[in-house]
């Protein structure tokens, strides 16, 4: 592996398996160290496609996002770095991919548990083709103030404390990544900085080394000395004691092998990581510690004067003249989201929505203040739904009754009427369920089915005003209003609409009163003496009744009662009740496999 730097201010990277939060923490390292480019070059979310936005400092970007790694790495040649997301289910497959693609020069690969067998693999193809694998069980790399992977060194305010916006004068490895953001914070407490810092992973099989990092920090000008956090279990560290035996580090090195503690537990211990399990006294804490001092690195007496160690060869470099210490700047300040300003409280914006009839912000969503398991428990039917969702109060039983009476009577009215003809008409086109219901809807209006407002709202203030039905009907006449609510293509006097009679019935036996219904049949009276199809119909029914139900329950102001009628409640009734039979015309077109529509010639007039 050996060579030199991984990574620098222009280095891009593919992201595999979108999260927001690492790609955004890249994003905020990247403005914070001043690059003029996201290191972000693309996304690749498996059968995904399109745009993420993020932020690139101030500015709001939107990343491409592939559905292939192949289609990535085509789209985005100059990005080299990929890092994998994918579980430890396919990070294995993943990162072959890329490490097959001619671009792709460094595979980062953040997954805990890879298969060991699927991790031999990855490491013989990557030396195979000179490339470099960082992982699995990672949490990446970063070089200070170039390029980070990841979650790597945690929160912005972590980065700027450790100092690491900026290049330092030290090289670091460790196997963990955990400990890395420690080292990084004692590393910036008593030296210039780290130059590049990478976590090769605790799996046993990692897919490159402490000694392969620690001979490429080597060969970089600007690392000056290096630091090696190391763990007990495996032999990774003797690679390094060799090379240091061989006098292919010529840096000073300054390292501590974690697990010492491990000689006071009486059987084998499996420490944190797949791979810190000692397997006798060379793969010991104690023994690598012994076996690096003697070596020539710098190995303290304990993990508590590992930050002296470092400081004392740091000071050291100082002195013969080998380090410069680095002009300290201040770094740009990162905007803050603004959902985490307003959880701290620094910043309050208004919101863009108001809603008032549900809440889904609990551990279960709640209708109008009652929760979803209370309305299953109480056995609240639909209209208690719409009562709390509508009207935003629990109303009496025979209100939420009649409601889904309401419903009931007019979830269809047969193939022939307009609403059920258009969507009938659309199935057959082969348009799909919404199409065809919504086809069936727009012909709601005030001449089919939309005129249960206007019936309760004529009904209304004519009753109120007190007009006999001649002056109420002749009135209108006059204006040239038809009365809403009055009238039938099919009915009559002696033929009259089931539906009516059923809801005047419970009514009549539930209704604590009726007056505005009453009213309407005497509308009907005097209508019919006009003509034998003038009968109250089902909107006038559904209109009258419902003022006496607002009225009624003395649940309603007058002014709510208005507002109801004026927003348009009660012809949402209708729409809600003639959806069940639009969609049921839908799936029956569609279940009889029914060609596409064509009136008949013969049903047209032709005129000129």
């Amino acid at each position: 592996m050996a060579t030199g730097q991984l990574f620098s201010r222009t280095t891009q990277a593919l992201f595999y398996n979108y999260k927001q939060l690492p790609i955004q923490r890249m994003l905020d390292f990247d403005f914070l160290c001043g690059r003029e480019t996201p290191s972000v070059a693309g996304i690749i979310n498996p059968g995904s496609e399109g745009f993420q936005k993020l932020f690139f400092g101030q500015e709001e970007i939107a990343i491409p996002v592939h559905a292939t790694i192949e289609a990535a790495s085509a789209a985005h040649p100059t990005a080299d770095v990929f890092i994998n997301f994918a579980s430890f289910r396919s990070a294995a497959a993943s990162s072959m991919s890329a490490l097959k693609q001619p671009t792709i020069r460094v595979v980062a690969i953040i997954a805990e548990g890879v298969p060991e067998s699927d991790a031999k693999q990855l490491i013989a193809y990557a030396r195979a083709n000179n490339k470099v694998v960082i992982g699995p069980a990672t949490v990446g790399g970063i070089q200070a103030g170039a390029f980070k992977i990841g979650d790597t060194a945690g929160t912005i305010d972590n980065i700027i404390h450790c100092k690491l916006y900026r290049p330092g004068s030290v090289g670091f490895v460790s196997k963990s990544g955990g400990m890395s953001n420690e080292l990084y914070n004692s590393i910036a407490r008593v030296t210039d900085g780290i130059y590049e810092g990478i976590a090769i992973g605790g799996d046993v099989f990692p897919g490159s080394t402490l000694s392969d990092h620690v001979l490429r920090f080597n060969n970089i000008p600007q690392v000056k000395m290096i630091v090696v956090l190391g763990e007990l279990g495996g032999r990774d560290e003797y690679s390094l004691v060799e090379a240091l035996k061989q006098g292919k580090v010529t840096k000073p090195v300054v390292a501590w092998v974690s697990g010492t503690c491990a000689t006071l537990f009486k059987s084998e211990v499996q420490f944190g990581h797949a791979g810190a399990k000692s397997g006798g006294d060379m793969e010991s804490a104690q023994g690598k510690n012994q076996a690096l001092r003697e070596a020539g690195a710098v190995v303290p007496t304990s993990y508590e004067a590992f930050e002296t160690s470092i400081k004392e060869t740091f000071d050291k470099l100082i002195e013969a003249g080998k380090i410069t210490p680095v002009k300290e700047f201040t770094p740009p300040q990162i905007p803050e989201d603004l959902s985490f300003a307003i959880k701290s409280g620094k910043v309050r914006a208004p919101t863009h929505i108001i809603s008032t009839i549900s809440d889904d912000r609990g551990e279960e969503p709640c209708y109008a203040g009652v929760p979803m398991s209370s309305i299953i428990e109480k056995g609240f039917g639909v209209g208690d739904v719409i009562s709390l969702l509508w009207f935003k109060r629990s109303l009496p039983r025979y209100c939420t009754q009649f409601i889904e009476i309401c419903i009931m009577l007019c979830a269809d009215h047969g193939p022939c009427v307009s609403g059920a003809h258009n969507t009938i008409v659309t199935a057959r086109a082969g348009k799909d369920l919404v199409s065809s219901l919504v086809s069936g809807l727009l012909t709601i209006g005030p001449r089919f089915g939309g005129a249960i407002d206007d019936a309760a709202r004529y009904f209304k203030d004519a009753h109120d005003r007190g007009l006999t039905p001649y002056e109420f009907v002749e009135g209108m006449k006059k204006k040239g209003i038809r009365v809403a609510g009055i009238g039938h293509r099919i009915k009559n006097r002696d033929n009259k609409d089931k539906r009516v009679e059923l809801l005047q019935k419970f009514a009549r036996t539930h209704f604590p009163s009726v007056k505005y219904m009453e009213y309407a049949v005497q509308v009907e009276t005097y209508t019919l003496t006009k003509a034998n199809n003038l009968v109250l119909n089902v909107d006038g029914a559904i209109g009258s009744l419902f003022l006496d139900l607002l009225a009624g329950s003395g649940m309603f102001t007058k002014q709510e009662i208005d507002e109801i009628v004026e927003i348009g409640y009660l012809n949402g009734l209708f729409v809600l009740a003639r959806s069940i039979g639009l969609i049921g015309h839908t799936f029956d077109q569609k279940r009889l496999k029914q060609p596409l529509y064509r009136h008949p010639w013969e049903d047209v007039l032709y005129t000129k």
